[in-house]
């Protein structure tokens, strides 16, 4: 193993140490879920080295007892064999020209490679921050009744990023009392703005006069804009952290964080803003062409100070659109990992086939769903069947205006981003979402995943779109190939085999 002394810098030390002044109750099964926390994050990372094409592995051979990874410096890393679907393995060490690491960011230092050190940095924070989430976890648990309860019964956070769980610039107490899994409320600051874009209906309770209040999460108040929060509303955090649901109901309000959050710093920009009303529109008229198999969350309005940093956003709660009498819920598919649903290969199908099915019809009408496990939502029926889909945040969709011309569809009055005709472009953002992110990390191996895809696209249309999932391979973000390079902006590609080959 890699054995070094901790060091003053050393995150876990650092982040125990505070946990010992702050939550004494909490530093030893902290110190107990350590060991876990770096062998989840090691695998997230192995999967990355394995998979994507980073520019110093010359070749990669696989063998009855793993991978092993030539360098171009003509060193050698070795560990084991990974499944680019698989969740449930756990990588305890790999091994560097002999030496074998059991610690993720030690492993980076070690291989010496363009931008290591600072996401070294960022794989000791990821561990440090996992085992705090871990030990945090009640001894008890209780069925979720909400579905913001539900987002908060998801601990680990993303299946295969190396950062699920890095929060730099967060303390103990920021964590202890902004991350989901904590399951604290919330205090929101209202900003008063003289002069704000305003997009949508900007409700009273947010207003003072002729002064717009916009809603401020306390982190990006203390650290960011440095101001007091004044005036504060009451709100649970969901599982992207700077969304909330307010406490007594009604809107989602999504805020400026201007923190990295395993890939990206969370602000709002303007362009997001400005557009959220037109694409929120559009995105329900054409939800509207699924039969009722898919619901949007709409944007009910929106506003910024002419800054991503003051900014935010005002959506409908998932929960509109399930009905809650009947005994229905709608929960993130990033938590079905966590429930007690039966999940049968029938069960899974059914899913697979849903998922599907909605998002080939819209990518085929022109629109590109970033469908992961965050964004996507599923409606269950009392029994668990899947019912039908919600999707949410609509700041990353892909539009293509000339598929939308063939369904005689008017493309909305906008540029940007958001609009491409590139098929290469589109199918990467759905698929790159929706087979690995979501139905990968649900099924968790490729065989149970290779069962459920071929069961469920017997009965889809043959699109082009199919055929390139069919004939593989299927596109992933390249998440450790992007922290790897600073450099570069925007997502960055590997391909991995198609589970149905």
């Amino acid at each position: 193993m890699d054995r070094h002394p901790l060091s003053d810098a050393d995150a876990e030390a650092a982040l125990g140490a505070e946990l010992g002044a702050v939550r004494p109750d909490l530093t030893q099964p902290y110190t107990t879920a350590l060991p876990g926390a770096r062998a989840a994050v090691l695998s997230r990372l192995w999967r990355g080295l394995v998979h994507e094409p980073l520019p110093w592995v010359t070749r990669r051979d696989a063998g009855g007892d793993g991978v092993t990874l030539h360098l171009a410096d003509g060193r050698r890393l070795h560990g084991p064999a990974v499944d680019p679907y698989g969740t449930a393995a756990r990588v305890g060490e790999v091994w560097c020209d002999g030496r074998a690491y059991d610690r993720p960011g030690r492993l980076m230092t070690a291989l010496t490679v363009p931008h290591g050190a600072a996401f070294a940095a960022e794989l000791d924070h990821s561990v440090a921050s996992l085992a705090l989430s871990r030990a945090g976890r009640p001894a008890t648990a209780v069925a979720p009744a909400t579905s913001w309860e539900w987002e908060q019964a998801i601990v680990d956070g993303h299946p295969f990023h190396p950062n699920c769980r890095s929060r730099p610039g967060f303390s103990a107490c920021d964590q202890l009392a902004y991350g989901p899994e904590h399951r604290q409320v919330v205090r929101l600051g209202l900003a008063p703005v003289e002069e704000a874009l305003v997009v949508g209906e900007w409700p009273e309770r947010f207003r003072d006069g002729g002064r717009v209040l916009v809603p401020v999460h306390p982190w990006q108040a203390a650290h960011v804009l440095k101001c007091p929060l004044g005036e504060v509303i009451e709100a649970h955090p969901l599982m992207s952290l700077r969304t909330l649901a307010l406490a007594d109901g009604g809107p989602h309000v999504k805020t400026a964080l201007s923190a990295r959050l395993t890939s990206s710093v969370r602000d709002i920009s303007v362009y997001s803003i400005e557009t959220s009303g037109i694409v929120s529109d559009f995105m329900a008229e054409v939800a509207a062409r699924t039969d009722g198999l898919l619901h949007v969350t709409r944007t009910l309005g929106a506003v910024t100070a002419g800054s991503p940093d003051l900014a935010a956003v005002l959506r409908e709660s998932p929960e509109t659109y399930a009905d809650t009498a009947t005994g229905e819920r709608v929960l993130p598919v990033a938590a079905l990992a966590t429930t007690e649903l039966p999940r049968s290969p029938s069960w899974l199908a059914d899913f697979t086939r849903l998922a599907l099915t909605v998002s080939l019809r819209l990518l085929d009408l022109g629109v590109a769903l970033e469908a992961h496990g965050q964004n996507l939502l599923v409606v269950l029926s009392p029994s668990g069947a899947p019912r039908r889909l919600v999707y949410r945040d609509l700041a990353d969709i892909r539009v293509s205006p000339a598929r939308l011309a063939r369904h005689g569809v008017p493309a909305p009055a906008m540029s940007g981003r958001i609009i491409t005709d590139d098929e290469t472009t589109l199918r990467r953002k759905l698929f790159g979402a929706l087979i690995t992110g979501t139905l990968g990390a649900t099924a968790g191996s490729t065989p149970v995943l290779r069962e459920a895809l071929a069961t469920a696209v017997r009965d889809l249309p043959r699109t082009a779109d199919l055929g390139t999932l069919l004939e593989g391979p299927v596109p992933t973000k390249a998440l450790t190939l992007m922290r790897l390079s600073p450099e570069r902006p925007g997502d960055i590609w590997a391909e991995v085999p198609t589970p149905l080959r």
